[in-house]
C-alpha cells in the first residue's frame, strides 16, 4: 500500500513538473509595472480631512442597548452545551448490538 501511494505521488510530481509555467511579464502589462508610487502625506493632513465625532444622545442610547444585548448573549453562551444526562450516557461509551 505504501509503495502504491509513493509511486502515485512520484507520478503526480513528475507530471506537474512537465507543465509550462505562466509568464509573469504578461500579468504586469496592465500598467501596474509603470505606475508611480503614491505620494506620502503627513498624517496630520489626513486627520484634518476626517469628519468630526458624530455621537449623539440617540446613537449613544442605541450603542448602550447593543452592548446590553451582546453581554446578554455572551452570558447565555457561557453555559454548557451538553446536559448532565447526555454527558453520563456519553461517558459510558458506545455499546455494540
Amino acid at each position: 500500500m505504501r509503495y502504491l501511494a509513493l509511486s502515485c505521488l512520484v507520478a503526480t510530481i513528475t507530471l506537474a513538473a512537465c507543465s509550462q509555467f505562466p509568464e509573469l511579464e504578461e500579468d504586469a502589462a496592465l500598467g501596474a509595472r509603470d505606475a508611480r508610487y503614491p505620494e506620502l502625506v503627513p498624517a496630520e493632513s489626513l486627520r484634518a480631512q476626517a469628519p468630526g465625532a458624530r455621537i449623539t444622545d440617540e446613537s449613544q442610547s442605541a450603542l448602550d442597548a447593543r452592548i446590553a444585548r451582546l453581554r446578554s448573549r455572551a452570558a447565555r453562551l457561557k453555559g454548557t452545551v451538553v446536559d448532565g444526562g447526555t454527558r453520563a450516557r456519553m461517558s459510558q461509551g458506545v455499546r455494540q448490538p
